[in-house]
């Protein structure tokens, strides 16, 4: 059953790194979201999907401690975000390489634009495929060494999807915390916040900004 959540709430644990034990020690994203579902304290709650809450502890993690705060404001808006499986993980990590291919180092692109490639090949929905290509586009050396190197390499096992999306979005955040970008905190937390509205239904897509505006 989906749970929903509407504001957050007047008194909250204060975001940081990591785990922590109880809301009286502050929280991670996630755990702040498990704390609002009304679930067992755990920064790995059942209230949203994997991936989803994935890029969300990373982005908590490798915020800055003044942004991370800004945080916040999201938090009940992953509340009940289940997706669709396999679907919104090969999403998630999309939205991330996406996001990442353009500022990271060279060699995390390359990583990511194999990575994109290995996507591209597992996805069937048209705009997916665009929005992987435009990437890849944006980063044409990075593009041809990954061709390169997965020139010989043969289907991926389905078993390992998952653990390769999980790579991908570890090393797009990573990589867009340690850009040479003067703007890295806005960057992740609007990755973030991509991710999300992709996942919520119509007329809820647009309450992290509404909630962000007051």
């Amino acid at each position: 059953m989906r749970t929903s959540v509407s504001s957050v709430p007047l008194i909250m644990p204060v975001l940081g790194r990591g785990r922590h034990r109880s809301p009286k020690s502050g929280a991670c994203f996630m755990e702040f979201a498990s704390y609002l579902a009304g679930e067992r304290w755990s920064d790995h709650p059942a209230c949203t999907h994997p991936m989803l809450a994935d890029l969300a502890r990373l982005v908590n993690d490798c915020s800055s401690d003044a942004a991370r705060g800004d945080l916040v404001v999201l938090v009940p808006s992953v509340v009940g975000l289940l997706g669709d499986g396999r679907d919104t993980t090969l999403r998630v990590a999309i939205d991330a390489l996406e996001a990442a291919l353009p500022v990271v180092s060279a060699g995390r692109q390359r990583a990511l634009a194999a990575g994109a490639l290995r996507c591209r090949s597992l996805v069937a929905d048209a705009e997916l495929v665009s929005r992987i290509d435009r990437s890849l586009t944006m980063v044409p050396d990075a593009r041809d060494w990954a061709t390169r190197f997965l020139l010989d390499a043969g289907p991926i096992n389905e078993r390992l999807v998952d653990r390769m999306c999980d790579a991908i979005v570890r090393t797009a955040v990573i990589g867009i915390a340690e850009a040479c970008v003067p703007d890295p905190d806005d960057r992740l937390k609007r990755l973030l916040e991509r991710s999300i509205r992709a996942m919520q239904p119509t007329e809820q897509a647009r309450e992290p900004e509404l909630i962000a505006a007051r």
